[in-house]
């Protein structure tokens, strides 16, 4: 994700990184391009036809509402999935503590917390489409013939509270505890695959991107005789605009993805390290910082 200070004006003329500008900007110009054409048909050979404006205006609020629809669609699925890591974040925490008051034998205690950062690590590589055997962590790496890495970790960690639990090592309150906080885990997982696994209808992007096309290359057809060679600055404009959120909640709608806007989870992953460090008996690494105003 894009992690900047409140642009001023030179930002707001210059920046690239973190806009949907340069995924756009050749539509725009082609966009533009087309309408210029449209003017000089229309000054050289005449005959162009002239569109009614106000059909335009209702045309444009519909396009307009149908698009703050869909954005409002594709935020509440990027804030579910950031709510979600939040959740990971805490029930991680969460257990550290609880290992620490349940869990008498150290080396259980670290066997425990080391599970849970494979399942973190895990779970991002999974919902990136990432090769489980390329991991950072060499246990995350052991995992690479599991079906499903995440699952796996987490299993290893409920196995060893049935085997502590089992062997006397943790009484019959903590063995629950723990196994609800595994449960709270699983569950934050099974909403993050459901995000991943649930795209947007195909249907709303085809539909979006079809209208948002027709409305400017009809526009000049109606600018023509009002604004003149104008025409393909205002339909540059009108295009950023419409191509531009289409292209926004396009991006908003797949969390995960290692994107400008994606959620920054290899962030929410070290903030685990760094919070688990001291149950570990370790140094906090430091936290991970912006590179060229991207958080990943």
């Amino acid at each position: 994700m894009i992690v900047r200070d409140r642009p001023d004006i030179w930002d707001l003329l210059t920046a690239l990184r973190g806009s949907i500008v340069p995924r756009i900007a050749l539509p725009v110009l082609l966009l533009a391009g087309f309408a210029a054409g449209v003017v000089g048909l229309d000054r050289v050979v005449g005959g162009v036809p002239r569109l009614d404006g106000s059909a335009f205006a209702v045309f444009g609020i519909g396009l307009s509402l149908f698009l703050g629809f869909r954005n409002n669609a594709a935020y509440d699925r990027w804030w579910e999935a950031r709510r979600l890591w939040g959740g990971l974040l805490a029930d991680l925490r969460s257990l550290a503590r609880e290992v620490e008051v349940f869990v008498a034998d150290p080396a259980l205690r670290r066997a425990m917390l080391e599970a849970g950062l494979d399942f973190i690590h895990a779970h991002r590589i999974h919902l990136r489409g990432l090769p489980v055997d390329k991991a950072e962590r060499g246990s995350v790496r052991d995992l690479a013939g599991a079906p499903h890495a995440p699952c796996a970790a987490l299993d290893g960690l409920a196995g060893m509270v049935a085997g502590a639990y089992r062997d006397g090592g943790i009484d019959g309150f903590g063995a629950r505890s723990l196994t609800a906080r595994v449960g709270a885990i699983a569950q934050q997982q099974a909403g993050c695959e459901r995000i991943a696994n649930s795209p947007l209808p195909f249907v709303y992007s085809l539909l979006i991107y079809r209208t948002s096309y027709l409305y400017c290359l009809l526009l000049p057809f109606a600018l023509t005789g009002a604004t003149g060679w104008a025409t393909p600055l205002f339909v540059a404009v009108v295009g950023y605009m419409f191509l531009g959120l289409a292209e926004v909640t396009e991006e908003l709608s797949h969390p995960f993805a290692p994107s400008p806007n994606g959620i920054a989870m290899d962030a929410i992953c070290r903030a685990a390290e760094i919070s688990l460090a001291p149950h570990l008996g370790r140094e906090a690494p430091p936290p991970l910082a912006p590179v060229n105003h991207y958080l990943s």
